[in-house]
């Protein structure tokens, strides 16, 4: 069965170009871009999303940083989405994050490091419904799903 699960593209990719190369990172390993949306997170929406990062001394700067411009929401979805859209992204460290990895290729940092991806399948569940109401998401069938699994898996 497909799973759905939250990216956010931070300020710092849109602010670098960044879209387009990190968006196709996910296109061409076969998962369904199923929403998305440009958006300006709110302070309220901030605190709700970094829930538990509220009591850490970095989250002032981390809330500045994501309400400061605009930031792009999409819903992916594909077989083991969670798993594999994390292992794309890398390490929250970028620094740490291993070259071929979205975060190892464009950040060296765990502050601006371009990207948020839900990191179980129970909180892309809760992430995908704070960012996106059920009409903002779309069921399509690829005409090339043939070619990207065999029908068994």
């Amino acid at each position: 069965m497909a799973e759905k699960t939250l990216i956010l593209l931070k300020p710092d990719a849109i602010q670098r170009g960044l879209l387009g190369s990190i968006i196709s990172r996910f296109e061409r390993k076969g998962f369904k871009i199923v929403g998305m949306k440009m958006l300006q997170m709110s302070g309220e929406l901030a605190k709700e999303h970094y829930a538990h990062l509220l009591d850490k001394p970095f989250y002032p700067d981390l809330e500045k940083f994501v309400t400061s411009h605009p930031l792009v929401a999409m819903v992916a979805e594909g077989k083991d989405a969670v798993e594999v859209i994390r292992l794309i992204v890398g390490p929250t460290n970028a620094s740490k994050a291993p070259a071929g990895t979205i975060r190892g290729d464009f950040s060296n940092s765990t502050s601006r490091n371009v990207i948020h991806a839900s990191d179980s399948r129970e909180t892309a569940e809760k992430e995908v419904k704070r960012f996106f109401r059920d009409d903002e998401l779309f069921s399509y069938r690829f005409s090339s799903s043939y070619y990207l699994r065999a029908s068994d898996e």
